[in-house]
């Protein structure tokens, strides 16, 4: 397959963002797998950006493993130059590099948890902020893009607390209102409300509660998001689904998508809640 297409996809050394960088990749595209895990680090799961960027190739794309700390605005906006310099181009971004505490799903008040929770609103929506950013300078002059959020029912729903919360509903809110600013450029933004899913993490957590057990018994895959970010980009209205926060599942029967062997992941719309739908006042 030819690599005709170049994305981003943040925080990619495993879980979700492994998942979508190797699915763009199975689409043909040239994948930029940013995060922070390298061979020979030692890290509390399994996986690499270099292990990930080779099963973006292996799966027909172009995996380059960028080793960036999203924290570090220094880092990112070199790696923006890297990607400008060397591809020309950027036709997606996804937003999915997210600090999450060992202690995030953890019993108990906010309070009663490390205040280090709190570093989920630096790499997870500050950090999206800032991407974002440096994609849009490149995705405007050529009048073609999409930048896709990774988020979840957490945004309307208690799930995990207040910083994850408003990690999520603060994501969801920033692809509605860049949208709003990427009107008449050919730029998209959205947000993706992901399932419970099939990783590392999740695998984890389910072993000490029965009830998120039960969620990953009709988990998606991680590759699941990715498919749908590929057809979202080649949805010729593209521009009537910007600024929308999208639940995955639902995304995925508009394009006859679904998991291997045919299953549908279930919405959670009814048990979780429905998206915000942004008023459509602006004041600038």
């Amino acid at each position: 397959m030819t690599v005709q297409r170049t994305a981003v996809v943040t925080g990619a050394s495993r879980g979700a963002g492994r998942g979508i960088a190797v699915a763009l990749g199975a689409a043909g595209y040239r994948v930029y797998v940013t995060g922070r895990t390298r061979p020979g680090d030692t890290a509390p799961l399994p996986g690499t950006i270099d292990a990930t960027a080779r099963e973006v190739s292996e799966a027909g794309g172009e995996g380059i493993p960028c080793a960036v700390d999203h924290a570090d605005d220094t880092q990112v906006a070199a790696f923006f130059d890297k990607v400008a310099r060397e591809s020309g181009t950027l036709d997606v971004l996804v937003n999915n590099a997210c600090f999450i505490h060992e202690d995030l799903a953890a019993p108990g008040g906010f309070w009663e948890k490390p205040a280090g929770l709190a570093g989920i609103l630096d790499v997870g929506l500050r950090s999206h902020y800032l991407s974002s950013w440096h994609a849009a300078r490149i995705m405007v002059p050529q009048g073609r893009g999409l930048i896709a959020f990774t988020s979840s029912f957490g945004g309307v729903c208690y799930m995990h607390g207040p910083a994850y919360g408003a990690q999520k509903a603060g994501t969801d809110k920033m692809a509605a209102d860049m949208a709003v600013d990427f009107r008449d450029t050919g730029v998209a933004a959205v947000s993706i409300w992901m399932g419970p899913l099939a990783t590392e993490r999740t695998a984890a957590v389910a072993e000490h509660s029965d009830e998120y057990a039960a969620f990953m018994a009709q988990a998606e895959t991680p590759g699941f998001t990715g498919r749908l970010v590929a057809a979202l980009y080649d949805d010729p209205a593209l521009a009537s689904l910007s600024g929308q926060t999208l639940i995955g599942a639902e995304l995925a029967e508009r394009y006859a998508i679904t998991e291997e062997g045919g299953r549908q992941p279930p919405s959670y719309r009814a048990m979780l809640g429905d998206p915000r739908v942004p008023s459509q006042a602006i004041v600038r």
